[in-house]
């Protein structure tokens, strides 16, 4: 190939900085947006009149297949009806589409679909529709996944809707997805299990209390907490000492020399709420995960923040470089 053509590398599908620049150089090309709104999101926004329609699609590559407390199918399904509540949306259906490698043991894709088929009981979300087609030997790394997902929300959270004075919170542990998939992939001796789980529950009962939120996936904190100070236009200030990170993920990040901050979650998100409302999201949240805490403030400004233990400031930047690829 000619030195002059461009290629797509392998961190531009890692969350970060280079992920952002390679969407926006699709969404240049893909200009026609009708009446949908907030297509920059992770889902699409249609009014339907009295409710708004949400749609939203994700594509999972995960490295291994089958992981601690998961596989590629649960977080899959886990992912999609994730992106539609934090968006303020009730799920409605899915669709799945597989692409299956030639040689692929049938018995791992019925584990698989055991897995997407135990999250829609649970959470009474269908497939309603999809696609299956296998593609020869060595073409494909075992499975791939894409689904599809829309949702109905009386009101939308809108991801840019952070306010100055209001706190930040995070609805549990950050990043054990992590340190499971990758104490799986690199044989390391851990029991964290991976915090893939469909977060419905939560999401509905202090919905109505959050000015924003997002889930950690790609990217992690440090990736969606500057997309919603950016789009805010605030300033976004942690505090160190509350920081939910387990001692597996920090140890875990020392190891590696990955930061922590871009350690993504399955089953996590982030919002922010207004000081008044505080009380009313972490309490009902505490049921659900004893770590769901405070983690920062909003302030005038831009740019996220750290405080540290030591009383100085330090800037968690958009994640750049490389990146950890398919662990989402």
């Amino acid at each position: 190939m000619p030195e002059n053509i461009k290629t797509i590398e392998l961190d531009q599908g890692g969350g970060g900085e280079k992920s952002s620049q390679l969407i926006s150089i699709i969404r240049k090309t893909l200009a026609v947006k009708g009446a949908w709104k907030n297509t920059g999101d992770d889902g699409a926004i249609y009014d339907l009149g009295g409710k708004k329609l949400v749609f939203t699609t994700d594509g999972f590559i995960v490295d291994p297949i089958f992981f601690p407390g998961g596989d590629i199918g649960k977080i899959a399904m886990c992912g999609t009806i994730n992106d539609l509540c934090v968006m303020g949306a009730t799920p409605i259906g899915i669709s799945l589409s597989l692409i299956i490698e030639e040689g692929f043991p049938e018995k791992d894709l019925i584990t698989i679909i055991k897995s997407i088929n135990e999250v829609s009981k649970q959470t009474g979300v269908p497939i309603v529709t999809g696609d299956t087609k296998v593609t020869e030997r060595g073409k494909l790394d075992k499975i791939e996944i894409t689904t599809a997902g829309v949702g109905l929300a009386s009101k939308v959270i809108d991801n840019a809707g952070a306010r100055v004075g209001d706190l930040i919170i995070a609805s549990g542990n950050l990043g054990d997805h992590t340190v499971a998939l990758l104490s799986k992939r690199f044989d390391y001796r851990t029991k964290i299990k991976s915090d893939c789980r469909p977060f419905i529950k939560e999401l509905a009962s202090v919905g109505k209390y959050l000015t924003s939120a997002k889930d950690p996936t790609r990217g992690g904190v440090a990736a969606v907490l500057n997309e919603m100070a950016d789009k805010a236009k605030a300033r976004f200030v942690l505090d160190e000492a509350t920081l939910p990170f387990g001692k597996e993920a920090v140890a875990l990040s020392e190891l590696l020399g990955i930061d922590k901050f871009s350690f993504p979650s399955e089953g996590r998100f982030v919002a922010t709420v207004s000081q008044r409302d505080a009380g009313k999201v972490l309490t009902p949240l505490k049921k659900f995960n004893k770590e769901a805490k405070v983690i920062g403030r909003v302030e005038k400004g831009r740019g996220v923040f750290l405080k540290t233990s030591l009383g100085s400031e330090k800037r968690i930047e958009t994640p750049r470089g490389k990146l950890i690829p398919r662990i989402c």
